[in-house]
């Protein structure tokens, strides 16, 4: 174990010494390029073609970042990343103008829902955006590695909320969804540019000034010493919070409030610094809860998963759309929540409907049971992690595009309406340089005893591609001997059987051999080391979030 550090010392400080080499060579470029400006100062045509062609290099979508960047008369790549963001923003912000005017020639109450959906998500994409800029503004080698995750994250949901305003328009009437869809094609372009910006990390630390990467107090050596300590050895003592209530809500009146809405009403709507604990007493709370964006650090703290009970119905076979069918609807970041139940009980005939939605950064849920049947755990975007979870549910019941890691969890399948088959996982990955995917780590894949029982039996698949990057890891596991030999079940035809990445590892049980499963190029077989990749400590670039929430968590490998 001792070796194992040092060695992991060594490549970290080398890591950081190449990194450094590629912000000295970068600052040699851009001081190459600013010699090519005029007498007067300002940056002469081919010097800022030059940087607008060196910013947008990474991006899938060129034309559109120069085209975007056309008209900034700048060399320094900060001020253009910044500039691309922004114009992203206008881009959304015309979007939203125009689907104001296109819900009000709808006609159709299907569509007016979607439209719905869309104004919500489509303000927090423009949030993110504003959010990235500050981060850039203020981007700092020293945290490298932690500001680009957060960069990355960010952005990622920008396009994970396009996207999900993009499917409220299915099964609606009219060709209202095809103008959505054209009105947002540029902007989710420029949203996928600024992700490929941020993801080459090299590249993003060569736009900036050298003495600004390297400190304030700057030299080469103080930075790279910064850089080593601060951000790839990371050696801080993280304390852990005791979670002591700040208002008790309980259904017989014993507490400050009778609802969990009526308590998340008292509090404020600003991104709050301190966590705000809400007791939820024994007792069955039939109510639809929403934490809005930007009320931060809020838990919910139950008496138990038995005990405690959060249960709604909402369903898209009622008329919901499934964004706003969820039970518990999570839009704030440094959620936690413990030992209590969240449910939809519309039952398979419903088709979707969510018992919780996480759409807010850094989500921890520890002892929660999430209940429901087609579309149970909407884990949107984001980062979240889940332990000591159960989560049941028929079809795709686990699904979106958060990189979401599940520790000593147990996924129950429970049997579906007629002619309906199973899938734990429908991942959403809709971009390469995304970081979201599903991670199950150390957990079990069980079924109750009524779907065993069917005859003739379900058919059960570890996971199907609802986007064309879908992206889950099993690893360590234990999957019973109802899921399909094939494992993986297609969505449509060949649609992303090239292009997802499933993978399984070293898992155990009665269904987990792999010699029958499906042949696709998106199966892979992972290595060791591409599997601790994939483990809290490494993938979510940064897991204090997680330390400090008091829950249990293991930051590499575990076995079964």
């Amino acid at each position: 174990m001792g070796d194992s550090k040092s060695r992991v010392a060594v490549f970290a400080g080398i890591a950081a010494v190449l990194m450094l080499a590629a912000v000295i060579a970068a600052a040699v470029l851009f001081s190459r390029n600013s010699e090519e400006k005029h007498d007067t100062g300002k940056p002469g045509v081919g010097t800022t073609s030059k940087a607008v062609k060196l910013v947008c290099s990474p991006t899938d979508y060129k034309e559109t970042c120069e085209k975007t960047l056309a008209g900034a008369n700048t060399t320094d790549p900060k001020k253009l990343i910044e500039a691309a963001f922004n114009a992203t923003v206008g881009s959304i912000t015309e979007v939203l103008r125009s689907s104001t005017l296109l819900k009000k020639a709808a006609t159709d109450p299907s569509t007016k829902g979607a439209f719905d959906v869309c104004d919500e998500v489509l303000e927090n994409a423009v949030d993110d955006l504003r959010s990235s800029i500050q981060k850039i503004e203020s981007l700092d080698a020293g945290k490298a590695k932690a500001y680009v995750a957060d960069l990355r994250t960010r952005l990622a949901a920008v396009g994970d909320d396009q996207e999900t305003c993009v499917d409220a328009f299915e099964n609606t009437t009219g060709d209202t969804g095809e103008k959505m869809k054209d009105l947002l094609k540029t902007a989710k372009e420029m949203a996928s540019n600024g992700l490929a910006m941020v993801t080459d990390l090299s590249k993003i630390l060569g736009t900036l000034q050298l003495s600004k990467v390297l400190g304030s107090g700057g030299g080469g050596a103080s930075g790279a010493r910064k850089l080593m300590t601060e951000e790839y050895i990371d050696r801080r003592i993280l304390q852990v919070v005791e979670l002591k209530p700040t208002m008790v809500v309980a259904k017989d009146g014993s507490g400050q409030f009778k609802t969990i809405s009526d308590a998340l009403k008292t509090l404020p709507m600003k991104n709050n610094e301190t966590l705000i604990v809400i007791s939820i007493k024994a007792g069955v709370y039939e109510e639809t809860v929403i934490l809005p964006k930007k009320v931060n650090k809020v838990v919910l703290l139950g008496e138990g998963p038995t005990k405690t009970v959060i249960t709604g119905n909402l369903n898209f076979a009622a008329g919901v759309k499934t964004y706003h069918t969820a039970t518990l609807a999570v839009n704030a970041d440094e959620f936690i929540a413990k030992d209590l139940t969240i449910e939809n009980t519309a039952g398979s005939e419903g088709h979707q409907a969510v018992a919780l939605r996480v759409s807010g950064d850094q989500a921890v849920l520890y002892n929660v049971n999430i209940f429901g049947y087609q579309d149970s755990l909407y884990a949107h975007k984001y980062r979240q992690f889940y332990r000591g979870c159960a989560i049941s549910g028929t079809i795709d019941f686990v699904f979106g595009d958060s990189l979401a890691i599940f520790q000593d969890c147990t996924f129950v399948v429970r049997k579906p309406g007629p002619n309906q088959a199973c899938m734990v996982t429908a991942q959403g990955r809709i971009d390469t340089r995304s970081p979201g995917g599903f991670v199950l780590q150390k957990s079990r894949i069980t079924a109750e005893p009524e779907l065993l029982s069917t005859k003739p039996a379900v058919k059960v698949y570890l996971g199907r591609p609802w986007k064309e990057m879908s992206r889950t890891i099993i690893m360590n596991s234990d999957i019973g001997g109802f899921i399909d030999p094939t494992g993986w079940s297609p969505w449509a035809g060949t649609f992303a059987i090239d292009t997802c990445y499933y993978a399984e590892f070293e898992n155990q049980g009665p269904g987990s051999g792999t010699s029958g499963r499906v042949t696709w190029k998106g199966i892979k077989k992972i290595t060791p080391q591409i599997a601790e990749s994939w483990t809290g400590g490494v993938a979510y670039g940064g897991d204090s979030w997680i330390k400090t929430a008091g829950v249990p968590y293991v930051p590499t490998m575990m076995q079964v």
